[in-house]
């Protein structure tokens, strides 16, 4: 589902990805509000492009009260936008950009399909540590509980932005491995995507704004 208040960028999108043989566009929607309806009736969406500036309702509301529900991403004129990081708060797996090319486009819809994240962990590091509010809530740190220590290092190292290869390296395991670590990791805290993993890092204190 395309959902913008902007005739012309919805349809192009729409118009766009329509003609790919593996999507298929299955509704449009003018706003949040609209979109949240819309979504309701329809049993297989699989992805939510999301504008974040509309009337009625934003998409970072939007965004919430999907959450469990089909994978969102952000559509955005500027990437380091505070609007952009409240909505992956709000649970979206990640942002595009609306200057980005047709094929970043569709690109972008089968990696968030396929249920990966379509942020780089650094990308995530700049929006938080220019927005983040790094106070530490204990009720988000009892969330990591459930992780055994290698687990928590993984983490720490997501949110630091390293790539399962230079995780491997550091500390010093196969890529299989740290792959299943962060498997784990993002099935025992919930969580549905390393966008994700990121921001509990920080909301849980294991990581501070700034920190490299």
């Amino acid at each position: 589902m395309v959902v913008d208040d902007q005739d012309l960028v919805r349809d192009g999108i729409a118009m766009i990805l329509d003609g790919q043989a593996d999507i298929e566009v299955v509704a449009q929607a003018v706003d949040g509000a609209d979109a949240i309806q819309k979504a309701a009736a329809i049993l297989d969406l699989a992805v939510v492009l999301m504008d974040v500036r509309m009337p009625v309702m934003d998409g970072i509301e939007a965004t919430r009260r999907l959450a469990g529900g089909p994978k969102v991403l952000i559509l955005t004129t500027f990437d380091l936008d505070e609007y952009v990081y409240d909505a992956l708060r709000a649970g979206a797996s990640g942002f595009l950009l609306k200057r980005s090319s047709r094929d970043e486009l569709i690109n972008a819809v089968r990696v968030i399909a396929a249920g990966d994240a379509l942020l780089a962990p650094p990308v995530t590091r700049r929006l938080i540590d220019r927005f983040a509010d790094t106070g530490l809530d204990p009720a988000v740190a009892a969330r990591l509980d459930v992780l055994t220590a290698r687990e928590r290092e993984v983490l720490v190292l997501v949110a630091r932005g390293n790539s399962n290869a230079e995780i491997a390296a550091e500390l010093h395991l196969t890529e299989h491995t740290v792959k299943t670590h962060v498997s784990r990791m993002l099935t025992k805290t919930g969580l549905r995507d390393r966008v994700q993993a990121v921001i509990l890092a920080y909301d849980a204190g294991v990581v501070s704004a700034g920190q490299h």
